[in-house]
């Protein structure tokens, strides 16, 4: 018989609360930690889909209004009236322009849906805890 079993048994309970409530608040900051490094994690993945889409707009603009100058160029060279040429030319390249910008984004929705987000070792952690509680509680 070990000393432990000569206390009695409001000391013994007052005993497992107080542990409880050690573990829980130790499970807790574990939650915290690993919420924060997921979340760092995703921002990584915000930030560079933010990055690009900056970079991409400001060259972009440059480059769409040169595409769309020489497109116009080259339609009016085919015999197209000007006016027409530019139209259809700012048209063409909005639409390219439109397709590309989506497939990014898409692509960078897809990187943080992918992102696991799930609090894997606070999971593990609190399975491991309810075990033992369920053998002091036996």
């Amino acid at each position: 018989m070990s000393s432990s079993d000569n206390r009695p048994l409001g000391e013994l309970v007052s005993g497992l609360v107080g542990d409880l409530s050690s573990l829980f608040r130790k499970e807790i900051d574990l939650a915290k930690r690993e919420a924060s490094e997921k979340f760092t994690f995703a921002m990584g993945g915000v930030e560079m889909l933010v990055a690009g889409m900056v970079l991409a707009i400001g060259a972009i603009g440059v480059l769409l209004s040169a595409l769309v100058s020489g497109l116009a160029a080259f339609l009016v060279a085919q015999g197209m009236s000007e006016p027409g040429a530019n139209a259809l030319a700012a048209v063409i390249v909005g639409v390219v322009v439109a397709g590309v910008a989506w497939m990014s984004m898409s692509r960078g929705l897809s990187i943080l849906r992918g992102t696991d987000l799930s609090l894997d070792r606070t999971g593990r952690s609190l399975r491991r805890d309810a075990e033992v509680v369920k053998e002091k509680l036996s």
